[in-house]
């Protein structure tokens, strides 16, 4: 499980926080004439190399990135505009049973102390919450987008996402210390600021949009909480 948690933080850093949509962009109209499809899957190589931390397991770190780069070029070639959702699914499913398949090929060769399993569930939750999930979550509820928003004025730039990673971590950290109140009283707390206000705007629609990726969210953090507390 360890090498399968090493392996899946090198993933989430090396296609959501290091990846940024410019570079998804870029890849999906140059396709394999893109640089950034080739610098990103040399992130992947160096990044799974740290992350297994041990010099004679760097060759498996060669061949995630390349299964990477090869599953990458199949989707952007295979998905179309009104494929890109379930295609998103389908290459972070592909990419997973990668790492699921070498962790479990090389698990008798490498093994790490219980405590250090235990931070790195953690720390996977925690980047996991963040970007990850945003887009995650983005991508769920995409069909749902409705054609009225709030005006670039009316709002900060990115404010939506980073309340979104906040309340998130929160919720998280609330139930791996066991105050679950904590939990109860963030969602009044948002219910209160954040739909106030979009009452007034009269937009069913947006209204709506906001409170399924809202209850996406928060749902996402209760569940990751509870997989590392029964892990």
């Amino acid at each position: 499980m360890e090498i399968f948690l090493r392996l899946l933080i090198a993933h989430l850093l090396g296609d959501f926080v290091l990846q940024s949509e410019k570079w998804v962009l870029a890849k999906e109209k140059r396709k394999i004439l893109a640089p950034q499809l080739y610098v990103h899957t040399l992130i992947h190589i160096a990044l799974n190399f740290l992350l297994l931390w041990n010099v004679s397991l760097w060759y498996w770190a060669v061949i995630i990135g390349l299964t990477h780069l090869l599953i990458d070029v199949m989707k952007i070639y295979l998905q179309k505009e009104d494929s890109r959702r379930l295609w998103f699914f389908i290459d972070q499913a592909l990419h997973l049973a990668v790492l699921l398949a070498v962790s479990l090929i090389i698990k008798g060769g490498v093994s790490w102390p219980d405590w250090q399993t235990r931070d790195l569930a953690i720390f996977s939750a925690l980047i996991f919450l963040t970007q990850p999930a945003a887009i995650l979550i983005r991508t769920l509820i995409s069909v749902y987008t409705p054609k009225t928003e709030i005006g670039a004025d009316e709002s900060l730039s990115n404010a939506g996402k980073y309340i979104g990673i906040l309340e998130r971590l929160l919720v998280f950290i609330f139930i791996i210390t066991g105050h679950w109140e904590g939990v109860g009283f963030l969602i009044a707390a948002k219910s209160i600021f954040r739909f106030s206000d979009l009452s007034e705007s009269k937009d069913r629609k947006l209204t709506e949009y906001i409170l399924i990726g809202t209850l996406i969210s928060f749902t996402l953090a209760i569940i990751t909480a509870i997989l590392v507390l029964r892990f």
